[in-house]
């Protein structure tokens, strides 16, 4: 009887931690609250809690913070533009920092970042800060400035 209490309360653990999606990753960690707010604008949440694989480049609460207040109030504000855009921060398939190479690299917006790997990692010249933040439908790579689709 004792065995099966034990087992039993191991099974009940095990299902109280679960694995995190992108969204609920980026959330808990406290300092993306605009994108969260940008993906709930866009109508994003469902895709980056879906299946995935995706490889995100985040922007911190900071990063958004360098676009003056006028003109991200305005991109919150345009659908259309903030999916772009938002999109243009997202790869296809989960990329670790290991595997990063410098190149051209097509997001699901449709365009191409370029990646660079000299002195550190860059996605169209924004520093990445923080690199494999796992989630269970990808990983997250933090960065220090939103980049636009051209």
């Amino acid at each position: 009887m004792k065995k099966l209490l034990i087992v039993t309360a191991l099974s009940l653990c095990a299902a109280a931690v679960q694995a995190k999606d992108i969204v609920d990753t980026a959330v808990a960690a406290g300092s993306f609250k605009t994108l969260a707010t940008a993906l709930t604008a866009a109508g994003l949440i469902d895709t980056l809690k879906g299946k995935g694989p995706f490889t995100v480049f985040a922007p911190t609460d900071a990063a958004f913070a360098k676009i003056p207040k006028a003109d991200l109030d305005a991109l919150l504000a345009d659908k259309a533009k903030l999916t772009a855009v938002l999109t243009y921060h997202v790869v296809a398939g989960k990329v670790m920092a290991k595997d990063v190479k410098a190149g051209k690299v097509k997001t699901v917006q449709g365009s191409e970042i370029t990646v660079a790997t000299a002195g550190g990692v860059t996605v169209d010249g924004a520093k990445v800060t923080k690199t494999d933040i796992a989630a269970d439908n990808g990983v997250i790579h933090v960065i220090d400035s939103v980049i636009l689709p051209k």
